[in-house]
């Protein structure tokens, strides 16, 4: 790989980015008609079932003027409990949940501790179009939805449980038991061992139909919409997995399910059955064109019963997707919080997470504790970035040595010199990856905190100087345009992010005046990445665009302390001497691959 081979790589590659950036809008303008049309579709839909005419009358239950299902008609007029349209509430300290008598079931959830980014009240879900509904068949083999029975309280209900009836008569009847537990858990039974001649003995399992419209809570609605989907735990794989976040996607699961939960960016309504959820769960999402609403999502499965008592139970967690919260939870539900991938989720887990709940503790607000964070980590890699450092040192002071290689076999065989060179390092024993190496542990902490600090809640509509929310973009000015792949705002963290890493690179570059000339044709590539990241961080969490600021201006008082430190005079003195050293025979299979293919190279030649 000489120079020329380098820059002809790097100007493909150029050309293939730009080709993409021009070609991008036209595809993401196809797939927003596309997803704006199956969105309006969905919609439709959505409010035609919410909007649909509900009369409840003494006797029946009308739906757009039609008798869905004669409901109390058996029971004498004095007998007959008087049916209206109306909510039921069961609260606690965390979360307010509201009940409809149609479909008996709950219409909307509160949490208390938290607002949306307009500083209204959190609910989780467009009113009137979240719908559970069991899909059933009655004694004369006739379908229907509970969603369409009219519900009324029973007299055993309390502060803390609500129990709904729909009756057929005095004594058939199916009964949904609400139960509000501590925090964000609500238990939900429903039981259908009363409920002949309303379904047919025997049954053995019910369908479940769910549907989920998201609410927008963030300043970033595109952000939240991609962050936005079904999450399931699948007992095959023990593993949890998701549907698609990007864009309208639909999923047939062929393994049973533990759970399922409709997990917005923040929030998350999770479903934990008792019995094993069957195979074949079909799952979609739809992404919505509207600047009010993220996503349509709905759900259809299949749990068991026993024939003599079909009673089906559902865990309910609504609230927020706190990872040690959803924890305690247990069931795996903390992976709901995207935290990275193997060992990025790794790091997060066992160095971040565990700092972060610490400092969090002692409410120091959270600029501070990001700051506080930044440093912790900066220790942890102290050692790999010194050791980097001593590498570039030892590589610097051999420059003169390199360039004289360099003229000497100017117009020779590049793999001789290429030897030459690398018996030079042998020689005074350097590592020419030695600077890269410690570097590399770096990486698995970078993309980590890229995960982490967009997925924390703590940072939710917490301030920091400019910024009004570190959990999304800062704005200080608001630009009258778009411009593409930038936006229509100016972070200025990610501004700072941006300046500081070019001032990085160039310190760095400086500091490696010992790089081959393949790296020295690198080097324009360096400044172009900074202003990259501009633009793909310049909407993200302003909490990372800080702490990579932070992180830049430590590292520059670490170069400074390192290069009082080291001295280059020292370290050359310790290389001629060991240059002076009798060296081992043995060589590296590095080595002597090239040896191997210099010598093929000259066979060749003669």
């Amino acid at each position: 790989m000489d120079r020329n081979s380098v820059i002809g790589l790097l100007l493909i590659g150029a050309i293939m980015v730009v080709f993409t950036m021009v070609n991008q809008p036209d595809r993401e303008a196809l797939e927003k008609q596309k997803q704006e049309q199956v969105t309006k579709d969905s919609l439709e839909s959505i409010q035609k079932a919410a909007s649909a005419e509900i009369d409840l009358k003494a006797d029946s239950l009308i739906i757009n003027g039609q008798p869905t299902n004669q409901f109390v008609s058996t029971l004498p007029n004095e007998e007959r409990p008087k049916i209206k349209d109306e909510r039921f509430y069961l609260e606690n300290e965390s979360v307010k949940i509201t009940f409809s008598s149609r479909g008996g079931i709950p219409e909307q959830f509160e949490l208390k501790d938290y607002k949306t980014w307009q500083k209204k009240p959190l609910e989780l879900f467009l009113p009137d179009s979240s719908l559970l509904s069991f899909s059933l068949m009655n004694s004369n083999n006739g379908a229907f939805e509970t969603s369409s029975l009219a519900f009324v309280l029973d007299d055993q209900s309390s502060k803390n449980k609500l129990i709904l009836k729909a009756y057929s008569d005095s004594t058939h009847f199916i009964s949904f038991n609400y139960e509000l537990l501590t925090g964000y858990n609500l238990s939900f039974t429903a039981d259908f061992t009363n409920a002949s001649p309303l379904i047919r003995n025997n049954v053995t399992s019910l369908p479940v139909n769910i549907r989920f419209a998201g609410m927008r809570q963030e300043k970033n609605v595109e952000n939240e919409r991609n962050n936005t989907t079904i999450y399931y735990r699948d007992n095959k794989e023990n593993e949890v997995d998701k549907v698609s976040p990007l864009e309208s996607a639909s999923e047939k699961v062929e393994n049973s399910l533990e759970w399922l939960a409709f997990k917005e960016q923040f929030f998350a309504l999770a479903l934990i059955s008792n019995k094993e959820i069957q195979p074949g769960a079909l799952l979609q999402t739809i992404a919505s064109a509207s600047d009010s609403l993220t996503k349509s999502m709905h759900a259809s499965f299949v749990v068991p019963v026993e024939p003599q008592n079909p009673k089906v139970n559902f865990t309910m967690f609504a609230g927020p997707t706190q990872y040690h919260l959803l924890k305690g939870q247990g069931h795996d539900l903390q992976d709901l919080v995207p935290l990275g991938w193997g060992i990025f989720g790794w790091v997060n887990k066992l160095i971040v997470i565990p700092a972060f709940k610490f400092l969090g503790n002692f409410n120091l607000g959270y600029g501070l504790v990001i700051l506080i964070l930044t440093i912790y980590i900066k220790l942890i890699l102290l050692a790999f970035q010194y050791r980097s450092y001593l590498s570039q040192a030892k590589m610097r002071v051999l420059k003169p040595e390199i360039d004289e290689i360099n003229a000497k076999y100017a117009n020779g065989d590049a793999m001789q010199k290429q030897q030459a060179v690398m018996g030079l390092y042998r020689e005074a024993g350097v590592n020419p990856l030695g600077g890269c190496l410690p570097m590399l542990f770096q990486i698995p902490v970078l993309f980590a905190l890229f995960s982490f600090f967009p997925a924390a809640i703590e940072l939710r509509q917490q301030g920091f100087l400019w910024a009004d929310d570190l959990s999304t973009y800062d704005s200080i000015v608001n630009l009258p345009f778009t411009i593409p792949f930038y936006g229509n705002h100016i972070s200025l963290f990610a501004l700072l992010m941006t300046v500081s890493t070019i001032i990085y690179t160039r310190m760095n570059n400086q500091l490696s005046a010992g790089s081959t000339e393949m790296m020295a044709g690198l080097k324009w590539m360096m400044y172009l990445m900074p202003v990259i990241f501009l633009f793909v961080l310049n909407s993200y969490a302003a909490g990372l665009n800080y702490y990579y600021f932070l992180a830049n201006v430590i590292t520059f008082g670490q170069q400074f302390a390192f290069r009082k430190l080291v001295d280059d005079k020292k370290i050359h003195a310790k290389i001629q001497e060991k240059k002076k050293q009798p060296k081992k025979a043995a060589k590296t299979s590095f080595q002597q691959k090239l040896e191997e293919m210099a010598k093929a190279r000259q066979s060749g030649k003669k």
